[in-house]
């Protein structure tokens, strides 16, 4: 492992996050305090030294001092003009160093602020050791490949799974056990756990793919459906990849940084050959090591991506862990128990450091960034506990933004309709209030797009096998999650869909499934009314089983078809919805090969363009349905 010495100034970052024409928010980590910080935003008047207000640090560990420069100002930057960033501690600019940063022939960090989002990119689903490759990585070539900076896309918009928390590869955790030592991140007490505190945790091999036994909190409580009243989930932590589950705050800080900085993977060694492994979790491992190789081997275009367009983020249940919140027996469970309920909370912690407070930072500061602040400046189990309560119980994760159209952000993961029938059945994704909440940002819109993390509209053959499971006590076992799953948050949404003062244009952004679709959806017996695109486009770099998909497909479009009568007997019999061609298929609606949604909008708000670009640089494009 590399000496402290030779850490770079700059960790992590920059990457663009919160930008329109009155805010710039910019985000990176350094391996020590900065002094006198200056930005100058060239293509405008801004060119001066941040005050404390607009600059907000906190200090991850001995050798990592997390900065968010948030300005806000009226006409801050103009619309449709090539700008173009610098940050100065004293007269060194920050960022000049930084390897393979800007595009060929261009500036570094050159950006363009277009509230009418005319294109966008968007995508879910990021596990640093699938065997798939990175599309993040194909989008940064592709804008590589731009030379006009005014076709570049609006916008990155990030749905949920961005880290896998609970799916961590064994040569993953190796690396995150040299990460927490070379930046000295912060080392922590826990309660009702094995382990007294996070510096007992063994990070070598021989420890590894072991947590679900020996670490992980457990409980045992009946499923309690009709008819299997036998079935019983054990684990609290219910992935069944949870074998090196984190469960530190510092093994989540190194985790997030090693998925964004390519310079840390320099600084450590990760041996492919190890011992103290049984020979199946020997070869897990290799496979592991030669996945991460890629994954390491793009992340240079993934920072560079991330420093050019204005990028958006919002959780679903891996950036925390597997089904969280499912069920309201899973939640009782989960934060009934001391340890496990730190578990989450540091994840929270961890979501809101990195991801949350980029994408709205005013949206924290009364309830969430004191306590923030307190406890990274005294890190003590109490201060950590408080913060974590806050966090639970804070209502304001989802955001929009002020575009043409306007982009609605929806938290699905916090605000749950639980079941009262049956506390084992899946909850509703949001519940009345919260649904009442985003009916009103509704009101006076056009059109809107809509960033769902679950599809709102999904497939239905899948949905149904999900709810037979459910009757049999199975939710936790298919991932019951879709918005018909729950009758009150179902009926909620598919009202307001039909409410007649409603937007004329819905686009729908969504991910999580593994697998991209898209859907044109019309209320049936109704000539006026919305017109609806569900667009899902997922993983940036995850697959569903590629052999069990096509048969979802083919049983999907026989069953759930457009002209199946079978579609009057379920919850959306009012609408009509059309599956669109991928890459004019004749049959096929659903493609598994991950990649990154490209949308392009017409100014009504309609979708003039709908694709998928793959890792391999290949693209499918979504055709309308045939008339």
């Amino acid at each position: 492992m590399a000496a402290d010495n030779s850490i770079p100034l700059i960790i992590a970052g920059p990457a663009l996050r919160h930008c329109d024409e009155q805010h710039f928010t910019l985000w990176f980590v350094s391996k020590k305090p900065l002094q006198n910080l200056r930005l100058r935003l060239i293509g405008t008047e801004f060119d001066r030294e941040l005050g404390s207000d607009e600059l907000h640090c906190i200090a991850l560990g001995k050798h990592a001092f997390q900065y968010l420069i948030r300005i806000s100002q009226q006409e801050l930057l103009p619309k449709d003009t090539l700008l173009q960033y610098q940050v100065y501690s004293g007269n060194q600019a920050l960022f000049d160093d930084i390897d393979a940063l800007s595009y060929p022939q261009r500036q570094s960090g050159e950006f363009i602020i277009k509230p009418h989002i005319n294109k966008l990119l968007h995508g879910s689903c990021r596990n640093a050791h699938h065997h798939s490759g990175d599309a993040l990585v194909a989008a940064d070539t592709q804008l590589a490949q731009c030379t006009d900076i005014t076709q570049r896309p609006a916008l990155l918009m990030m749905s949920g799974d961005q880290v896998y928390v609970d799916d961590i590869a064994g040569p993953m955790l190796y690396a995150i056990g040299q990460v927490i030592s070379l930046l000295g991140l912060e080392q922590e007490q826990f309660v009702d756990a094995p382990l007294q505190d996070s510096s007992q945790i063994s990070y070598q091999p021989a420890a590894m793919y072991k947590r679900h036994l020996d670490l992980l909190p457990k409980t045992q409580y009946k499923a309690k459906t009709a008819i299997a009243r036998w079935y019983v989930n054990h684990p609290i932590f219910t992935s069944s990849l949870a074998e090196n589950h984190l469960v530190s705050l510092n093994e989540l800080i190194a985790l997030y940084l090693l998925y964004w900085s390519p310079e840390l993977w320099e600084l450590i060694e990760i041996p492919k050959q190890v011992a103290g492994l049984s020979q199946a979790n020997n070869q897990r491992w290799q496979r592991e090591w030669d996945h991460l190789l890629a994954f390491k081997a793009g992340l240079k275009q993934v920072r560079r991506l991330m420093a050019h367009i204005p990028t958006y983020m919002i959780f679903d249940d891996h950036d925390v862990t597997d089904d969280w919140n499912l069920t309201a027996r899973w939640e009782l469970a989960a934060y009934g128990h001391a340890f496990s309920k730190r578990i989450i909370g540091n994840a929270l912690i961890a979501y809101t450091l990195f991801q949350g407070l980029g994408n709205a930072p005013k949206r924290f500061d009364s309830e969430i960034t004191p306590d923030l602040d307190a406890f990274f400046a005294a890190p003590t189990p109490e201060a950590q506990d408080s913060l974590i309560d806050k966090l639970l119980a804070f209502e304001h994760w989802h955001y929009s933004l002020q575009t043409t159209p306007k982009l609605l952000v929806l938290d699905t993961r916090t605000r749950r309709w639980r079941s009262e029938s049956n506390l084992g059945k899946p909850s509703g994704l949001m519940d009345w209030e919260a649904l009442m909440e985003f009916q009103a940002e509704l009101v006076n819109q056009p059109n809107v797009v809509i960033v769902s993390p679950a599809p709102m509209y999904g497939v239905k053959l899948i949905e149904t096998i999900q709810r037979i499971a459910t009757f049999f006590g199975g939710s936790l076992l298919v991932d019951a999650e879709n918005w018909m799953a729950h009758p009150g948050t179902a009926n909620t949404l598919l009202s307001i869909f039909q409410h007649r003062k409603t937007p004329e244009q819905f686009i729908i952004l969504s991910g999580d499934v593994h697998y991209s679709f898209s859907y044109d959806i019309r209320i049936r017996f109704r000539q006026a009314g919305p017109q609806i695109y569900q667009i899902t486009s997922s993983g940036l770099k995850n697959q569903f089983p590629e052999k069990l998909l096509p048969v979802f497909d083919k049983f999907n479009g026989w069953l759930y078809g457009h002209f199946s009568p079978l579609n009057f007997f379920t919850k959306r019999k009012r609408m009509s919805i059309r599956g669109r061609r991928p890459n004019a298929e004749r049959s096929k609606r659903l493609v598994n090969k991950s990649g990154i949604g490209i949308v392009e909008i017409a100014s009504s708000g309609a979708p003039t363009k709908i694709s998928v670009l793959h890792s391999d640089m290949s693209e499918t494009e979504f055709l309308p349905p045939r008339h």
